[in-house]
Parts: C-alpha cells; structure tokens; sequence
C-alpha cells in the first residue's frame, strides 16, 4: 500500500514538473502578436421561414454599404456566414467585418468621405428597412470585437 501511495504521489509530481514548462512557454509580443486588423463579427437569429426575405435586405442594405466601405479603404473585407447547423436558439448568420486597426477610431473625414459615397437618400433608405424589416424578422445576439493571435516564428 505504501509502494502505490510513493508510486502515485511520484507520478503527479512528474506529471507537474513536465506540464509546468508547457504553460510557460509562450510569451506575449516574444511568441505572438496580436494582429493589426480588428474583426467586428455579429451573430444573428432570423425568424423561421425570413432567411430569404433577411438576406435579400442586407443585400441591399449591409452589404452595398460595406462595399462602399471597401471600395474607400475604411475597411478590408465583409462577409456573410451562415450556420449550416444551428440548434433552437443558436444564431443562424454571422456578419463579419475586417477593419485595419488604425480605422477602429471615430473619424469625421471617414464618415465624410462614406456619406458623400453612400449618400442620404441610401442612408435613409437602409434606416427604414432596418426599422421596417429587421427589427421584425431578426433578433441580433451579439457583437464582438476580436484581433487574431499570429504567432511568430
């Protein structure tokens, strides 16, 4: 009995002692950084039977002004996710969008420069839909702001 009690306490500290340099390998801005870019992802549930109806808006809405977005430099990407399994409650879309870090702040010349682009009458239009249609057929579950960890080599 006290062989296996020795054997076992034996085996957690060697157990310990080969996990400890595991988790303190890594190091902050030594072996990753965080990357420059910003995602901005928003996860949505659409009523059943209104994926077709919601898409069709932001097509015209989200996406034709993320593209103008894209087209001026303000972000670097936009994408459409859907969830090809969702579970009751789960979220059935996710919005993504890619913004270089330095655009993450507020900015009057960048908002300028997208209502000169986008226009008030587009603005106007996408604010009804949102207020019309969206907030009908959707239920938006959340939004985050996440940076991609790049290791270095």
């Amino acid at each position: 009995m006290k062989n296996m009690i020795i054997g076992s306490i034996a085996f957690a500290l060697a157990a310990t002692a080969a996990a400890a340099p595991a988790s303190a390998q890594v190091r902050e801005y030594e072996d990753y950084e965080y990357s420059e870019s910003v995602v901005e992802l928003s996860t949505v549930r659409v009523e059943p039977g209104h994926l077709d109806t919601y898409l069709t808006g932001l097509e015209q809405t989200w996406v034709a002004a993320n593209q103008v977005a894209k087209d001026l430099g303000h972000i670097n990407d936009y994408g459409i996710y859907v969830n090809m399994a969702p579970s009751s409650g789960d979220f059935h879309l996710m919005l993504v969008i890619t913004f270089p870090g330095q655009n993450m702040q507020p900015s009057r010349a960048r908002y300028d420069e997208f209502m000169a682009a986008w226009g008030e009458a587009n603005m106007e239009s996408s604010n009804e839909t949102v207020t019309n249609v969206y907030n009908e057929i959707r239920e938006l579950q959340g939004t985050y702001l996440l940076r991609e960890i790049e290791f270095t080599d």
